[in-house]
Formats: C-alpha cells, sequence, structure tokens
C-alpha cells in the first residue's frame, strides 16, 4: 500500500459548477442536501431581485460578475458562491433582499480568500438554521503566478452552534490555529474536515462530537491528540497525516467504529499495544514513520491491510557495535537443511540457520527463544489473501507458511525468500513544478503532459494500460460498433489533486476516426477501484478530438476509459467488460495412467494451452476429449467429484464434502493426480464420471455476477467419463481389448451390408467419424466414451462408432441401411453414401435372381442368404 495523502474536496458526491472533478475520499454529502431547483420558486427570487434593483439598485456585480444570474448559483435548497472569487460577499446582499429565500438553504459554498467578504458572511451565517452542509475553502483561486490563494478564515462566531441541523462542515486550506468552540456545540455533525489549516492542538472535550464519523486534520501541526478522541465511538474514518504526531494515546483503542486510519508522515516511535482491540479497523497507514516495531497485537486483526513502508522496522536505535574481537567471536550457528519430506524443525536458544527446500533460509539468532521450541513451515497455496495485491496483479509464488502462530520472537528473525508476482507494465515518472511528460511504453500513443506549477511538491506518477478485445467488447455489449481505447489505470504518491489540469492523450477507440466520430456515441468513463465501480463524465470534461487521438484534462488521477457504442446504458456494459478482462475461456482434463488406471490427473488450463498439454500427456495417459469451453474468473475456486460408482481418498487438505478444491490462476498449471477405487459396494467394471463444480466467490465482484456463483451442485461447469475396469484373479486391472459381436445390417429386400462391407468403408471414413456419428443420432457423451477407449486406434473407433449405432438398430427393422445412407450424405460423404448404394443395388439384384432360380422353395431361400451371410461374416473378428 502505498502512502495516501491527498486533498479533501469537501463535496465528494457533488459536482463543481466550474466543471472539476471531485475527489472520492470524503464520505456521500447527505443525502438530503440532493434536492432538484424549481423553476417556480427560482422565478420568486429572480422577480424578488428585479423589484428590488428598480427600486433601490440592487446589484451582485462586484462582488459576482455582470454576466451571472441568480439562477447561476442558487437552487431551491443550494448556494454556490466559490466560483467566483470574492463571492462570499453577496450572501449578505441577498440575505438584505430574499432572507426568507435564504432560511431555506440546506448547501452551501464559500471561498474565504477575501477577508472582508468572508467576515461579512459569516455574520448571516447564523440565520441560515436549515443548512446541512457548509463549506469555507481556500485553494479555489490562483494568483497569477499560478499558486492557489490561502484560506483567510482565522475564526468562526460563537452563534454558529445554532446551526443545529449541520451535518457536514469543511473548513480546509485557511488559517485556523485552534478548534473554534461553536463546532463542539453541533449535535448532529457526523463529517469535519480541517486539513491544511495550523492547529496545534485539540480541544480536550472533543468527546462532544459524538455524532462524528469522518474527521480529516491532515496537514497540520499537531504533536499529540486528546484523551477524549477514543470516546468518538461512530468515528469510522480518522486523517491525521501529515502532522507531528510523536505519540498516540491508549484511548485511541476504543474506537470500536474506526475503519480507516491515516497515520503517515508523522514522526511516531511506537504505536499502542490498545490498537488490538480495533476489531472494526480495515486499513491502517502509519509509512513514513520513525517506527521499529509494529504491536504485536495487530497480528490478531486477519481483515487489516497495514502499509508500514518507510520506516526503520528492525533496526537498532543505537548504531551496531563493533565487530567482536576473534578471542569473543561468537560461535557458529547449526545448520539444518531440510528436505521435501521434512515439514517441522526445532529451534535452540542458541538459534540456528535453516535452509528449506527450494532455496528459502531462516535465521534465528541466539537467545531468540528462551527454549527450544518445534515450528511447523509449509508452502502455501498462491491465494490473494495471503499477499496483498494490486488490482490486475497475479501472485505467481507460494506464501510461506510458520506455525504454530503467535509466538514472540525476542530477536529479530531474518527471512530471505522471493516472492512472485505478475502485473501489467509500469510506466512512472517524477512530477516537480517544473512539469515532465510520461509515454507509455506498452503504446507510445498514450501521454500525460504535466504543464508547469502543476504541483508544489515531487510526485511519483504510476501509468498502466490495459489492452481491450474488439470481439469481446461488442458481443458482450450485443452493438457490432462498439470499441473501446486501452484502459488507463492512473495512480500518484502523494495522492493530492494537482493545482492544474494534466493533459491525457489517448488513442481512438478501434475503428473511429476524427472525421467518421459521432460525438454522441463517444463515452469517458471514470472508475473506482475500490467499488468496481464506473461513472460516465463525458458531460464534466471537455474532450478534444483530432484525426487519431482523443486528448482531455484532469486535475484526480484513477481508472479512465475512452468508449464508442450506441447503446444508453453504458456504464454497466463497461463494468461487465472489465470484469471480462478478468475472466478465461478454459476447458478441463482428465487423464488416467496407462500402466495404472487407478491414477487419475485432474487439470484445468485456459484453451489456448489445452492442445499442447493433451499432447505431452498422451504418452503416458489416456483419457476423454478436454471438457467444452467454461469461464472462470482468476482466483476463482472449484471443485472436482468423483461421481457414479466411483471414490477418491478423502484424506486430503483439498478435499472438501468429497470434492477436491481447485484454485484456478491462468500462469499455473492448476493440477492434481490423486487415486480412484470404486465406491463402497459397487463391483468393478465401473463406468462412472468426474464432474466440476463452481466453488467460492472471489471478491470486490459486481452483484449480478455474484448471483451466478452460488454454491456447489448449482453451479456445474463439465462432465467427463472416467472408466475403471474389471479386476483379474490377482486383482489387477484387466487392460482387455474390446470385442465386437458379428454385424449383418437391414435386410435383403430393404438393404443389406455385411460385416466385410462395413470394415471396408470404415477405413474410409477416418477423421469425419464424429461427424456421422452425430448425424448417425450418437449423443455427445456416447463418442466421448467411444475415444477414450480407442484412443491410440482410428480404426477401431470408427468400428466401436458403427457397432454401437448397430446394436441399437436391431429392433429397427428395414430401413437401417437408407440411415446410414443419409448419414453419410449429411456428414459430407457423398462417394461413401453412393458406394453404400451401389453395394445395396447389387445386393438385392442377387437376391432376385436367387428368388427367380428358386421358386418352388421360395421359403427356404429367403431364410437361408441371410443365414449363409452370417456364416461368412463370422469369421471376421475371430
Amino acid at each position: 500500500m502505498e502512502s495516501t495523502s491527498r486533498s479533501i474536496n469537501t463535496d465528494a458526491q457533488e459536482e463543481d459548477s466550474d466543471g472539476e472533478e471531485t475527489s472520492a475520499t470524503l464520505p456521500p454529502s447527505p443525502s438530503s442536501l440532493d434536492h432538484s431547483m424549481t423553476s417556480s420558486n427560482l422565478q420568486n427570487v429572480a422577480t424578488s431581485l428585479s423589484s428590488g434593483s428598480s427600486s433601490s439598485g440592487l446589484s451582485l456585480s462586484p462582488p459576482l460578475p455582470p454576466s451571472v444570474d441568480i439562477t447561476d448559483v442558487m437552487s431551491e435548497t443550494r448556494l454556490t458562491l466559490d466560483v467566483y472569487r470574492g463571492g462570499a460577499a453577496a450572501l449578505p446582499i441577498l440575505w438584505g433582499y430574499v432572507p426568507q429565500q435564504l432560511r431555506g438553504l440546506e448547501y452551501l459554498r464559500l471561498g474565504s480568500e477575501e477577508k472582508s467578504g468572508t467576515e461579512a458572511a459569516l455574520e448571516v451565517l447564523p440565520q441560515l438554521t436549515q443548512l446541512r452542509s457548509l463549506a469555507i475553502r481556500g485553494h479555489r483561486f490562483y494568483d497569477a503566478q499560478g499558486d492557489p490563494l490561502q484560506g483567510l478564515l482565522t475564526a468562526l462566531p460563537d452563534s454558529m452552534s445554532a446551526l443545529c441541523f449541520l451535518t457536514h462542515l469543511d473548513l480546509s486550506f485557511n488559517q485556523l490555529s485552534s478548534l473554534p468552540s461553536c463546532i463542539l456545540h453541533l449535535p448532529a455533525l457526523s463529517s469535519l474536515v480541517l486539513c491544511h489549516n495550523r492547529l496545534s492542538a485539540l480541544p480536550p472535550d472533543m468527546d462532544q462530537l459524538s455524532s462524528l464519523t469522518f474527521l480529516s486534520l491532515m496537514g497540520n501541526q499537531l504533536v499529540s491528540l486528546p484523551q477524549s478522541v477514543g470516546q468518538l465511538k461512530a468515528l469510522q474514518t480518522l486523517d491525521v497525516s501529515y502532522n507531528l504526531l510523536h505519540i498516540l494515546p491508549d484511548e485511541t483503542g476504543s474506537l470500536e467504529s474506526l475503519v480507516k486510519f491515516e497515520l503517515s508522515h508523522n514522526k511516531l516511535k511506537e504505536l499502542p499495544e490498545s490498537m488490538g482491540l480495533l476489531l472494526s479497523l480495515r486499513e491502517l497507514v502509519i509509512n513514513s514513520n520513525d517506527l521499529r516495531v509494529i504491536p504485536p497485537s495487530l497480528n490478531k486483526l486477519p481483515l487489516l491491510k497495514v502499509d508500514s513502508s518507510n520506516n526503520p522496522l528492525g533496526q537498532p536505535l543505537t548504531p551496531s557495535p563493533l565487530s567482536p574481537s576473534p578471542e569473543h567471536k561468537e560461535p557458529k550457528l547449526e545448520e539444518l537443511h531440510l528436505g521435501y519430506g521434512q515439514h517441522s524443525f526445532c529451534v535452540p536458544s542458541a538459534g540456528c540457520h535453516v535452509f528449506l527446500p527450494g532455496g528459502a533460509e531462516l535465521l534465528f539468532p541466539p537467545g531468540c527463544l528462551l527454549i527450544s521450541t518445534r515450528l511447523k513451515w509449509l508452502w502455501m497455496k498462491p491465494d490473494r489473501k495471503w499477499v496483498h495485491l494490486e488490482d490486475h496483479e497475479i501472485l505467481l509464488s507460494r506464501p510461506l507458511e510458520l506455525s504454530p502462530h503467535g509466538i514472540a520472537f525476542l530477536k529479530p528473525v531474518e527471512f530471505s525468500w522471493f516472492m512472485v508476482v505478475s502485473r501489467p507494465v509500469r510506466d512512472t515518472c517524477s512530477v516537480s513544478a517544473a512539469g515532465a511528460l510520461l509515454v507509455s511504453t506498452s503504446d507510445p500513443s498514450i501521454k500525460l503532459m504535466f504543464p508547469q506549477h502543476c504541483t508544489s511538491e515531487v510526485r511519483t506518477i504510476t501509468l498502466q494500460v490495459l489492452p481491450a478485445s474488439l470481439s469481446e467488447v461488442q458481443s458482450l455489449c450485443g452493438d457490432p460498433q462498439a470499441s473501446a481505447s486501452p484502459l488507463l489505470c492512473l495512480s500518484q504518491a502523494p495522492n493530492i489533486n494537482f493545482l492544474q489540469p494534466v493533459k491525457v492523450q489517448i488513442p481512438l477507440p478501434d475503428g473511429v476516426t476524427g472525421h467518421s466520430v459521432d460525438r454522441a456515441c463517444l463515452h469517458l468513463l471514470h472508475g473506482d477501484p475500490t467499488a468496481q465501480t464506473w461513472t460516465d463524465i463525458t458531460p464534466q470534461v471537455h474532450l478534444e478530438i483530432t484525426q487519431l487521438f482523443a486528448i482531455f484534462y484532469i486535475t484526480h488521477f484513477s481508472w479512465y476509459w475512452l468508449w464508442y457504442t450506441t447503446q444508453r446504458c453504458v456504464s454497466g456494459v463497461v463494468r461487465k467488460v472489465y470484469q471480462r478482462l478478468k475472466q478465461f475461456k478454459v476447458q478441463f482434463l482428465v487423464m488416467q495412467k496407462k500402466t495404472d488406471p487407478v491414477q487419475v490427473l485432474l487439470q484445468c488450463l485456459p484453451t489456448d494451452k489445452v492442445d499442447g498439454r493433451v499432447q505431452a500427456l498422451l504418452a503416458q495417459y489416456d483419457g476423454p476429449h478436454p471438457s467444452d469451453l467454461c469461464d472462470l474468473l482468476e482466483g476463482e475456486q472449484f471443485f472436482a467429484g468423483f461421481e457414479r460408482g466411483l471414490d477418491v481418498s478423502t484424506d486430503s487438505p483439498d478435499c472438501v464434502e468429497g470434492r477436491l478444491r481447485f484454485v484456478f490462476y491462468s500462469s499455473l498449471k492448476n493440477l492434481k493426480e490423486v487415486y480412484i477405487s470404486p465406491a463402497a459396494g459397487q463391483m468393478v467394471p465401473v463406468r462412472g464420471q468426474v464432474s466440476f463444480y463452481r466453488g467460492d466467490i472471489p471478491k470486490n465482484l459486481p452483484e449480478e455476477v455474484v448471483r451466478k456463483r452460488k454454491g456447489l451442485d448449482c453451479q456445474w461447469l463439465a462432465t467427463l467419463p472416467l472408466r475403471l475396469p474389471a479386476l483379474n484373479s490377482e486383482n489387477n486391472y484387466i487392460m482387455e481389448e474390446p470385442q465386437y459381436p458379428p454385424l449383418n445390417l437391414g435386410d435383403p429386400e430393404s438393404g443389406y451390408l455385411t460385416e466385410t462391407n462395413l470394415l471396408n468403408i470404415s477405413l474410409r471414413i477416418g477423421k469425419d467419424w464424429q461427424r456421422i456419428g452425430i448425424n448417425l443420432g450418437l449423443t455427445k457423451e456416447e463418442l466421448e466414451r467411444i475415444q477414450f477407449k480407442n484412443k491410440d486406434n482410428l480404426g477401431g473407433l470408427v468400428l466401436d462408432m458403427l457397432f454401437r449405432w448397430a446394436r441399437g438398430q436391431t429392433a429397427a427393422g428395414s430401413g437401417s441401411v437408407s440411415k446410414l445412407v443419409a448419414a453419410m450424405m449429411e456428414s459430407g460423404r457423398t462417394d461413401l453414401a453412393e458406394e453404400i448404394e451401389d453395394i445395396v443395388s447389387i445386393g438385392k439384384k442377387k437376391y432376385s435372381d436367387s428368388l427367380r432360380r428358386s421358386t418352388p422353395a421360395l421359403s427356404c431361400v429367403r431364410k437361408k442368404p441371410r443365414e449363409r451371410l452370417g456364416e461368412i461374416s463370422s469369421h471376421f473378428f475371430c
């Protein structure tokens, strides 16, 4: 996790009137603020102003520009005066003429860059008793050199405590040196933003803000926090980053609702042990401090993500002593070289140096344990839950687990092994006040241009590019004209909005040019990596279109995706396609060892790797065709169950409710080899099957995807046949060759084929056998079983297919041969169909001639040809 220092924007859910993008770092503003503007009330206000203007010369210019109408800044319950420099001075003017309309205000924004106008506005504020949200901020405008103007607010009047409905207050980028006392008397206040002021201390009675859920004190001069902070039981987010904190009170462990705690860029030397009591805590940012140890109690919070980078963890407080003289040289540590079967070792109090299979090393110094202790080690499967991964990253190596958990070492233990993570190409650069240019190495047409004075401090910028398949975009959208540019994933440290817009150039979607583009179909989407949501921000930005590129300007870094589609609900479609980028087409393999059919190999691979894998296994394994295509997400679990008379050992830790558990990763083998046996009471041979089912659901999936992945049995993926042969007297499996009964198809009157005829035909069918089998009416499962039994014998495979079909025709009477002719015609084998018809025609002619020669013995003749033909063909498989 990287540092998350930010510039807080007060209206996290509101759109700035001047087109600025909003920050997603604040909780949503109260829902009661979301009122639409009604034309009737505004008309009343405008009429009042017009009549007042005519009688007394009222004018809002200055402070507002002459072209500004009252409807530009005011709706029924909102008044926005921070989009014009000095606009706060307009509040007392409006109060003098339309006080009744102002008393109904619930949402008010003021700039604080002009002292006189701000002070005049403060006199009116206590009268606006219906206010729910109030922002009085600096950094809304810039001077001639491009530097932001600091707010001049230094205090609030005590009468502000009359705003009993106020839930959201933002006083950031001002000059407050102490917390105004009136704030402590706002009973409904739930969100308080005081970042980038001059606060050096907080009052001891902070516990009066009992409704507070969000508190940002970032960028002040705080040295400590009062003990009363621990009484803010409803607080969910606390940001005190970029301060001068040396220590935290033990009472912080009483913040029972705290979810996110920002402590980065302070001077902390230790954290209180009581932080282990923060059971709701999910994110702790402590980077860039002076911490040398993290409290062990935090290890009891398994869902907690900790960013502890840029700390001297494990380093001594004082310089290391000089190396000991030779006569006092410490004895060499005992070395333990473990094999793959040795999963435990004993650590004596004198320490030891352990070498694990695969190259990992563990160095236990002398005195790290008081008594000898036996430890166990295990390579865990590469699961995302063991290691914090960023979006689009894949864990390739196996994490190392040491147990029993909770052992406290008296001295630091050194570990040495690698964690391998696959991620898209990252392009990075440092941006200072001089500006910079960042060009993507994966697509040079993607550029970020940072102007001069866009930042007052050096920032580290990261750019990742994810291309999207045109065919997948169109198939998922149902729009043959849809296409998308590469997805841009932008991040920065520190995460503060830029002071000036950054220019972004991306290529237009495939098939779209500047001359042919329909701008109504062009959409710029803003993605929220945390919520996995997408918002169409096209109306909020200015898109410049050239022949090949689209250019837009942003001040906030996140995910951006340019789309071209005729569909209306763009956000939902984009989210669906984004999930597909992390979804793979896979096939399942079930193979048996040729020399030992009870040894079964199960594997799941992306479809582009299946053919090569099957060819590599054929020398030692037999099995049915790979399964049909299925969809699996990166990191998704699935299970393999042995059914219809087959069983598998359930002693394996990967066995859940009698089924083998897998976790799919596109870059891994996803393979298991097991031994099977007949189920209890089942006699061999067994014609069973292996079925694959979906398992647990990966985290952070959209709701509609989750609904499709629930339960084990209801999410069947594929089924493949698996045969266990019979046992002989010595209890060995009989690997027998298939035996075929004599086959005589049809009758002499309607058409007749002998086994010899069919043998000659089968030798010419070749690779068309499966298509012919389907046209003969055989099921896909039957054809897979036939192929499984005759893996390397094409002739036997074709004959097995014909015999299986012929056995089903014994009770069908006449017409079987005509069905075979029709199947050949449908399969495109006209040559074989004509040959069968010639054979039948010759047979019919011979049969008619024999009847004419033997009329007196007609009844006998009709029986003997069939008997004779049976005798001729019966020797074929002898």
